[in-house]
């Protein structure tokens, strides 16, 4: 049977920590995250460049209702190093399906991971291995969102695949709202002006100004990833 031809060259995929701690709310799942590495060496057995953003939220988040007697600018930092130890561990889960993985950081730290430089990211992407982007944008206000669009513009990534808990983008929380609606197609401005809550604003206008697709799916069903790739219409689309 031939192998089937993914639709792109190069992808950005956007994780959230809460993915990663499943059903226990905090922490790593072990059982999960294997899960998700095993669909992710699937996906670059394509022959896919794959590079991913992981969020944080897991652990700690510097919005949350934990960090709000603290000074925004500490929280975030934290928020960062969250996603730090998040990208270790997918990183470690990667090379057990025997994915070459490179961690690179946003925040210099020399003895856990490579700090970000692009070219380096492309070459190792160019070569098959996996890239996991930690440390957000370095600077704190700005969301891992934003971090992913901004590492998707830097790779020149065909689109940023944005894997969530639901199966796309609706115009109210589907989980609390039983006859929320869901988009298949959106522009970047209809995301704007509805103020819906698939990405921050300004990771929105940055797809927006670069011309960058999202694709928002259901990470909890397996094979989606592949699915989305393989160009099958599933979850929804933001684009111009």
């Amino acid at each position: 049977m031939p192998t089937p031809t993914p639709i792109f060259k190069r992808i950005l995929l956007k994780l959230s920590g809460e993915a990663l701690a499943a059903d226990q709310g905090f922490g790593v799942d072990t059982t999960r995250i294997h899960e998700i590495a095993a669909e992710l060496a699937d996906v670059r057995n394509l022959g896919i460049q794959m590079a991913i953003v992981v969020g944080g939220g897991n652990f700690f988040r510097g919005v949350a209702d934990q960090a709000k007697n603290m000074d925004r600018v500490s929280a975030d930092h934290m928020g960062m190093l969250a996603t730090v130890i998040n990208s270790l561990a997918l990183q470690d889960a990667l090379e057990k399906q025997n994915v070459y993985t490179r961690v690179q950081t946003a925040i210099e730290m020399n003895q856990v991971a490579e700090p970000f430089i692009r070219r380096r990211a492309i070459r190792h992407l160019e070569k098959g291995r996996v890239v996991i982007f930690a440390g957000g944008t370095g600077n704190p206000y700005f969301s891992t969102d934003t971090a992913a669009s901004l590492r998707a513009m830097e790779i020149k990534a065909d689109a940023i695949l944005k894997a969530t808990k639901v199966d796309g983008i609706y115009d109210a929380d589907p989980m609390k709202v039983k006859d929320a609606k869901k988009f298949s197609q959106l522009t970047y401005m209809d995301v704007l002006k509805q103020g819906l809550k698939v990405m921050d604003s300004t990771a929105i206008s940055l797809c927006k100004d670069n011309n960058l697709p999202i694709i928002v799916f259901n990470l909890n069903q397996r094979g989606n990833i592949r699915r989305v790739v393989l160009g099958e219409k599933i979850g929804s689309l933001v684009s111009a």
